[in-house]
C-alpha cells in the first residue's frame, strides 16, 4: 500500500528543491492523504502550459501525467525539467509492483505534479 510520511517528504525535499532551483521554478511540496507526494508549481521561467502543444482551450493550470511526459510536451527543456522532477519525487527507495490486469496496486507512493491551480493560475516569469 502506498504511504508517504512527513519524514519521507523531508528526505526528498532537498532534491526536489534543487531541481526547481536549477530550472528557475517556484513551488511547494505537500503530502496528500498519506499516499501522494505533491509538488505545486506556482511560477517559473519555463512555459509548461505552452509546451502542451495543440490545445482545444486556453489553460491556466494543468495536472501533469507523469507517465506521458515525453509524449505530451513538445519543449525539450520542459520535458527535461518534468522528468528530473519526477525522478526526484520518486527518490531512491521508490518501487512500483502494480499489475492492473489483476487489479493489484503496490508501490511506495504516488506522485502528483500540478502546474498552477484552478484558483491560482501558473505565472510565467520573463
Amino acid at each position: 500500500m502506498a504511504y508517504v510520511s512527513q519524514e519521507m517528504k523531508k528526505e526528498l525535499a532537498p532534491q526536489i528543491k534543487a531541481v526547481l532551483k536549477k530550472y528557475g521554478m517556484k513551488g511547494s511540496i505537500a503530502v496528500r492523504h498519506h499516499m501522494s507526494l505533491v509538488v505545486n508549481i506556482k511560477s517559473g521561467k519555463l512555459d509548461i502550459l505552452g509546451a502542451l502543444g495543440a490545445s482545444e482551450y486556453e489553460r491556466d493550470y494543468v495536472q501533469v501525467n507523469p507517465y506521458w511526459i515525453e509524449e505530451n510536451y513538445d519543449n525539450p527543456e520542459v520535458v527535461a525539467f518534468l522528468s528530473e522532477l519526477k525522478e526526484a519525487m520518486e527518490g531512491p527507495n521508490f518501487f512500483c509492483h502494480d499489475d492492473s490486469m489483476t487489479d493489484y496496486f503496490h508501490r511506495s507512493h504516488y506522485i502528483d505534479i500540478n502546474v498552477g491551480q484552478f484558483n491560482k493560475p501558473y505565472i510565467l516569469e520573463a
